[in-house]
């Protein structure tokens, strides 16, 4: 099978070189009409899945860019064109936390990518999906909550849940993206505790050097799932002045994802809750979304961005397999805009040195319906929740230097979260609830570089964060809270490619309003009386940059005190529920390590995290927590076969973890998991004028051993299948 994916991707090439050299934009038309017979019929579709097969062996592998290990001021990021993960880079923050960096490239990459994807690719980091069907990060111990996302400068995780699901927001419009672990500054604003995910589509300081005028970019997998994207640009360089203007969308389409054989021969699973027509039950998904974005730079280095993006999205909610009474819901109507307005003085000259200015002011909007059924049928609907959501959110961040070796920074951030919603049950009526929240966070950060040589640097932040909830519907209302945050880093490079790295951090995070008021219709008790969690949490290190490659070791130890933790318990009327509660403390402590090198033309990249993550309870005794493995890791190659034709692969391991299971009570064991993907790519030049110069292309199967791999108990991952992938660019 492998030879025969070769020689088609051989044949391509040479039929690509002959049309290019006599139609440059013969590609573009054949793609549409392509995009239009996918979309004609389900008969095409599934007779596509069928050439599909017969094509490809492979999956889009893991492969090597060159990157330094430098510092990574606050709020900057990287390069993003797509979820193919070409290396993993160790990289440094100014505070001393140890960050990841990668190269992202187009090649073989969904056109239109979800946030989860491209973190699914990404080492050091634990993606699962949840019950209600979002998907959330994990990270040293830290959950979902606890992890700060930004989209040019908009915290997405400031909302109703403190949280968002990243399989709904589209990275159609990403240029770059940065992972940090543990906490790199005081200045991002309130409720940053265990990492930040940075996603940046326009605003930025540097000028850019060059715009894909064109992309357009099409995936087929061998169930019909489908996924779309085109983007356009325009670079105007004055001799004063640069212009970026950016726009395009995407579309995705499944109607559902396949089932692994070992999944299905798991007796303790529920079948009318795990698989309809040989897809994982109500996994289908539809998704459209769009963007628009402008960025100006001056001569002075002063610059202004605007960026708007939103989605419109149809979904449903795979049920918890493991249960008698899982959830049966769907999401028929989910919409959201996320707009950023951001600018900056850039460095200027004062009377005591050089500073620079700089504000945003975002605004997140979007409502979501969710309809509960009574059977796995998803016929008869028996209850609804519509609800609406608003975050506006402003910051300020200042910057100015201390002499020759030191500098000074400030921030400034407030939010605003509305929630209204309306609950209906068949048969006894609505009821309409509101909520608000507000948070704000200042923040003051320093830095120098002692010693004649500047080779370490050390900063010292702290920060006052709090919170109100001036709306709490027919709940009894939370008193104000505040507390204040801490941290020091150091860097140093003790020799040539050589840095020692440290932080010590403090930071608090306020509950949510889901977490103190939701009944999530009926799954959950409120508890108005959650405590904000506090993270102590420190973290030492060693990054070695070499001309063959990098490596990085980290060992960290994080305390939770008074963590929010989900337990469940039985009324004697209501049946089995969850309550939110807080856990006296949750410790956890570990190492990680990250490398990538290169042996002749081949790349290889790996990361392992070793952990133990643990609850107590106020006498002390321990509790053992939910989805907390204690080995995780990746191992990924990419080789080059002939010319252009490359071929890799990854294996990915999950640890065992414990889940809670409201109907038994208490904890069950889930198994360790292991997986692999195998692909082949190719890149093709179509002309070397005009808007269209390249097309990519790949083969791939994910999850080649047809393993059973979960996200939580009873939510398991998709099993073997086979996807092909192109874009014109």
């Amino acid at each position: 099978m492998v030879g025969l994916s070769l020689a088609i991707l051989l044949h391509l090439e040479q039929s690509v070189e002959e049309v290019a050299r006599t139609q440059p934009f013969t590609i573009l038309f054949l793609s549409e009409f392509l995009r239009q017979a996918f979309f004609w019929s389900e008969q095409v579709r599934r007779g596509t899945a069928f050439l599909i097969a017969c094509l490809a062996t492979g999956l889009v592998p893991s492969e090597a860019h060159s990157q330094n290990p430098d510092s990574i001021p606050p709020d900057s990021a990287r390069v993003l064109g797509g979820i193919t993960v070409r290396v993993a880079r160790p990289a440094i923050t100014v505070g001393g936390a140890s960050a990841v960096v990668m190269d992202l490239d187009s090649l073989g990459g969904m056109p239109s990518p979800s946030m989860d994807e491209v973190l699914r690719s990404m080492p050091l980091i634990q993606i699962r999906q949840n019950s209600r069907g979002e998907v959330q990060p994990a990270l040293r111990g830290s959950e979902d909550r606890q992890i700060t996302i930004l989209m040019d400068g908009v915290p997405l995780s400031i909302g109703w849940d403190h949280r968002t699901d990243m399989s709904i927001i589209p990275l159609t419009a990403a240029r770059s993206v940065t992972l940090v672990r543990g906490l790199s500054s005081v200045l991002y604003g309130p409720n940053t505790l265990g990492g930040v995910v940075e996603v940046d589509v326009a605003r930025g300081k540097g000028q850019a050097e060059a715009v894909d005028p064109f992309s357009f970019g099409f995936s087929i997998d061998e169930t019909g799932a489908n996924n779309m994207s085109v983007t356009a640009g325009r670079l105007i360089s004055g001799t004063s002045h640069q212009w970026v203007v950016r726009g395009g969308g995407g579309f995705s389409d499944r109607r559902g994802y396949p089932i692994s054989n070992e999944v299905l021969r798991d007796k303790s699973l529920r079948a009318q809750f795990l698989f309809d027509d040989a897809l994982r039950l109500n996994s289908d998904r539809r998704r459209f979304d769009g963007f628009f974005s402008t960025r100006y730079l001056n001569e002075d280095g002063g610059w202004a961005s605007v960026t708007a993006s939103g989605f419109d999205l149809e979904r449903g909610v795979p049920p918890e397999a493991h249960q008698d009474k899982p959830r049966l819901w769907r999401y028929p109507e989910q919409r959201r805009m996320i707009a950023a307005v951001t600018g900056g003085t850039g460095q200027r000259v004062t009377g005591w040195g050089e500073g620079d200015l700089e504000a945003s002011f975002g605004f997140d909007v979007g409502n979501t319906r969710i309809e509960q059924f009574k059977t796995a049928g998803y016929r008869a609907i028996e209850e609804t929740e519509d609800a609406d959501d608003r975050v506006i959110t402003g910051r300020v961040l200042g910057e100015h230097t201390l002499g020759a070796d030191g500098a000074l920074r400030a921030s400034a951030t407030v939010a605003e979260v509305s929630h209204d919603e309306v609950l209906t049950q068949t048969g006894s009526g609505s009821a309409e609830f509101s909520y608000q929240q507000r948070l704000w966070s200042v923040g003051l950060e320093t830095e120098w570089r002692p010693g004649a040589s500047g080779l370490t640097t050390i900063t010292l932040g702290v920060s006052q964060d709090g919170a109100t909830t001036p709306k709490s519907a027919d709940k009894s209302p939370v008193d104000g809270m505040s507390d204040f945050g801490l941290r020091m880093g150091l860097g140093s490079l003790v020799s040539e490619g050589v840095l020692l790295h440290g932080s010590v951090s403090r930071r608090s995070r306020f509950p949510s309003l889901r977490e103190l008021y939701s009944g999530a219709l009926g799954r959950f008790e409120p508890n108005p009386n959650l405590k904000p969690e506090t993270l102590f949490g420190t973290e030492a290190g060693l990054t070695v940059n070499g001309s063959k490659g990098e490596f990085q070791f980290v060992g960290f130890h994080q305390r939770l005190t008074n963590g929010i933790v989900r337990r469940s318990f039985s009324d004697g009327v209501s049946g089995s529920r969850f309550q939110r509660v807080n856990q006296d403390e949750v410790r956890s402590f570990g190492m990680e390590l990250l490398l990538s090198g290169r042996i002749g033309g081949s790349t290889m990249t790996g990361d392992l995290t070793v952990q133990a993550v643990d609850g107590f309870d106020s006498d002390g005794s321990v509790v053992e927590l939910e989805y907390e493995p204690a080995v995780a890791g990746k191992l990924g190659f990419d080789m080059p076969i002939s010319g252009k034709l490359n071929l890799g692969g990854e294996v990915r391991y999950v640890g065992e973890q414990k889940c809670e299971n409201p109907e038994v009570g208490g904890l069950q064991t889930l198994a360790s998991s292991k997986s692999f993907d195998l692909g082949l790519r190719r890149s093709f030049d179509v002309s070397r004028a005009g808007i269209v110069s390249r097309l990519d292309a790949s083969a791939s199967v994910k999850n080649v051993t047809d393993s059973a791999i979960y996200d939580q108990c009873g939510l398991p991952q998709p099993g073997r299948f086979i996807q092909v992938q192109f874009r014109i660019r």
